[in-house]
């Protein structure tokens, strides 16, 4: 018997034969597996375990028997006839079936990692190759997925006896009818096939559509829609056809439009020297310095108007953290402008009490106690940070109008 699996095995038709039997066996294996995982949440755990051991010992007894089968060693007669069975049964319409059905969930699995290996991870930090990776991985993942769910169905109807020729030359007649009423489709999908060409914006990316109708963080993209990620959770799904403007905050570089205003009673020019400081301290800290892609701009000012002058400065920063920076500009500028007795105009409300109210101080023969005040303009320092400023971004006008 040796000798004959010698000469068997010398022959290179059956190697791929053996192969293909060990390939469709290892399949149905895993097919198998997937469905005792699924029963995990209907069934004792245990009986789960003792129906894997017993459906493992039955895959290797039949790859066993179909490899012997498969190699053509009919003196092991019982594992020769128990291939013969099992290869018989496999070549009808079930076993193809079962063989149809349990490679496509292998390639489900499998079209991760090879969208993984075609498009590799862009990093953690934001970059424009890292936001298009990112989207580029996720099309051709999705794109993968459709053909490998075509190239099943056309197998399932071939191993059902239909004739998938004909029947894809009707389904293209009927597309044709079809395709004048889903126009809208069409469009999505062109329009998405430019968003991804040119790198319109990409999965990351926070943007608003349509003059600020919607906007958010870009969670997925793909042909035809366009997912938003709104700041209160909400997402928004947009068809791609039906987005005609984009303003997009993470591009290449973001902006921050340090603004202060002060009264007209303020010192103009203790003003600007206020905000000269607050901004190059700003960039000269070691813990911001690294998010400025170049020295604050000082624009001066830039408006007068009936609430006060506008005082202004320019940051030129990474994408994303202007954030961040704006809200501890804010902070920072606050506090400078308290230290420099500079006021910052804000809403005066008239009360009226009604009545005149007097009010006497009398002093008696009670020794008197000097008191310090310290009031909360006075405590305030710079240095003291009692919180980080958070990365995320500030709600757009949709955002704000639906809280």
């Amino acid at each position: 018997m040796f000798d004959e699996l010698l000469i068997q095995l010398a022959k290179p038709w059956v190697w791929l034969k053996l192969a293909g039997a060990l390939i469709a066996t290892f399949a149905v294996w895993r097919l198998g597996r997937s469905l005792l995982r699924l029963m995990n949440n209907y069934m004792r755990h245990d009986l789960v375990r003792i129906l894997r051991m017993i459906w493992v010992v039955m895959c290797l007894f039949a790859a066993l028997s179909v490899s012997v089968y498969a190699i053509y060693l009919p003196n092991v007669e019982v594992l020769f006839d128990v291939g013969q069975e099992l290869v018989a049964w496999f070549r009808n319409t079930v076993g193809q079936l079962i063989a149809i059905v349990a490679l496509t969930v292998i390639a489900w699995n499998v079209l991760s990692a090879l969208a993984s290996r075609i498009i590799p991870s862009g990093g953690d930090d934001f970059t424009r190759r890292s936001v298009r990776l990112q989207t580029l991985r996720g099309v051709i993942e999705s794109t993968l997925r459709v053909i490998l769910v075509l190239v099943a169905t056309i197998s399932i109807l071939q191993a059902m006896g239909i004739n998938a020729t004909s029947l894809l030359a009707g389904v293209s007649v009927l597309g044709v009818a079809v395709g004048f009423g889903a126009q809208s489709l069409v469009k999505d999908v062109f329009n998405g096939f430019f968003i991804l060409l040119e790198d319109q914006y990409g999965v990351g990316d926070v943007i608003t559509v349509n003059n600020g109708a919607l906007g958010g963080m870009v969670e997925k993209l793909n042909l035809r829609v366009t997912n938003l990620r709104a700041l209160d959770g909400t997402v928004n799904i947009i068809p791609n056809g039906q987005i005609q403007t984009v303003s997009i905050s993470s591009k290449d570089w973001s902006q921050v439009l340090a603004d202060v205003d002060i009264t007209y009673s303020a010192n103009i020019n203790d003003g600007l020297r206020v905000l000269q400081q607050v901004s190059r301290g700003l960039y000269d800290d070691p813990e911001w310095h690294d998010m400025f892609l170049q020295e604050p701009d000082m624009q001066g000012v830039v408006s007068l108007t009936s609430e006060g002058i506008t005082l202004r400065a320019l940051f030129k920063v990474l994408p994303k953290t202007q954030y961040a920076l704006q809200r501890e500009f804010n902070r920072r500028i606050k506090i400078a402008m308290d230290q420099a007795n500079i006021e910052i105009p804000f809403l005066r409300r008239p009360m009226n009490s009604g009545d005149t109210i007097s009010i006497r101080l009398l002093r008696g023969d009670a020794d008197t106690h000097e008191m310090t005040v310290i009031t909360a303009k006075e405590s305030q320092r710079i240095e003291d940070k009692p919180i980080k400023p958070s990365e995320s971004r500030d709600p757009e006008s949709g955002d704000e109008d639906r809280v």
